[in-house]
């Protein structure tokens, strides 16, 4: 009963064979492998985006940081929410790569509206020397609190952002989850939505560890390859992280991991509507559940084994009717059993 993040979960077996056939001989390095070649023509066809530059790196935050880095100005501001990853869990590693190019907080949660972000461009005048310039916006999707945006929404901030001639970068750590919760496609979400460039996640969706970053404007890729070798995140021996990536792409893998991942958050998010004294903090759209109960069944469920997130207080101690926030994602690997476990013991 591990709900602790789809970071903690396995890679698919897929992906393993997939690194293991490729342990055989050799390829050229840095990324000259034909695995890559492979794996830039499918993401092509999967973003319909015949032109666009595709890149692999390790991790999200290499992602996220290197992307923005190619946006960015040293001395712009860079327009996210107060909770995303940018902001909240990278050890400032945006600001790092771009040079100290800012953050600048909209809204007040985990997404951000046209308003908004129009009221904080606004708030920065064009051409004063004295303040942090106009730069990209960055929205992740899905969010940090496990919410959607639809196609319009983003439709309606990339053109806020194109009132500007401002770019928009989308963090797509869970981008699987969210293209198979919305029944769309990766083009309809991102260039055909006005995105610029977009990362498409796989290690929270069942890959050792790789991230491909797209730019739809191949302009762009040059400034990328430089930024990457510069920033250390340039491999070696590149065909692992493409052969990850292409067996992620084969008989589209990354969208069924997606869609058992947000099944398995349904089937959760049933169950714990039935156990008494739950609260939702967000309502449940992908594959991540915040919600809180008392911490007398807080109790019971990790006496039992279950792992999840946890906050507002300690376990142990204080009022066992009082209310601590948990979050519980759930990865493609979770069965149903264990879900259906978890449910039972909060029961009671």
């Amino acid at each position: 009963m591990n709900f602790a993040s789809d970071n903690c979960g396995p890679a698919l077996p897929e992906v393993m064979q997939a690194l293991a056939s490729a342990n055989a001989g050799f390829q050229p390095s840095y990324g000259a492998d034909a695995l890559m070649e492979a794996v830039r023509t499918r993401l092509r066809e999967i973003f319909e985006a015949p032109q666009a530059a595709v890149y692999l790196v390790a991790t999200g935050t290499a992602a996220n940081s290197l992307a923005l880095a190619t946006l960015a100005q040293p001395w712009q501001t860079i327009f996210c929410t107060p909770l995303a990853h940018v902001q909240t869990d990278e050890c400032q590693a945006p600001e790092f790569y771009t040079g100290g190019a800012k953050l600048t907080l909209v809204g007040e949660g985990d997404k951000m509206t046209p308003a908004a972000l129009q009221a904080a461009i606004a708030r920065l005048s064009p051409g004063d020397v004295h303040v942090s310039q106009r730069g990209p916006v960055a929205l992740t999707q899905v969010t940090e609190m496990g919410h959607l945006y639809t196609l319009d929404e983003l439709a309606a901030l990339t053109a806020a952002a194109a009132d500007h001639d401002l770019p928009v970068y989308m963090d797509g750590a869970r981008f699987a989850n969210a293209v198979a919760a919305l029944g769309c496609t990766p083009a309809e979400m991102t260039w055909k939505a006005g995105i610029d460039a977009v990362s498409l996640g796989g290690t929270k969706n069942g890959c050792l560890g790789v991230e491909a970053v797209i730019f739809f404007d191949p302009a762009q890729a040059w400034e990328f390859e430089l930024r990457r070798k510069r920033g250390a995140h340039l491999f070696s021996k590149h065909r692992y992280l493409s052969a990850q990536m292409l067996a992620y792409l084969d008989d589209d893998l990354w969208l069924r991991a997606a869609r058992a991942a947000n099944d398995r958050a349904a089937r959760l998010a049933r169950g714990l509507r039935d156990v008494p004294g739950v609260r939702f903090l967000a309502e449940p759209q992908a594959n991540m559940i915040f919600a809180s109960l008392p911490r007398a069944t807080h109790q019971r469920l990790h006496a039992s084994g279950a792992v999840y997130g946890l906050s507002d207080g300690p376990l142990e101690g204080g009022d066992p009717a009082d209310h601590l926030a948990m979050r519980l994602v759930c990865d493609w690997s979770i069965e149903e059993a264990q879900i259906d476990r978890f449910i039972q013991i909060a029961l009671g």
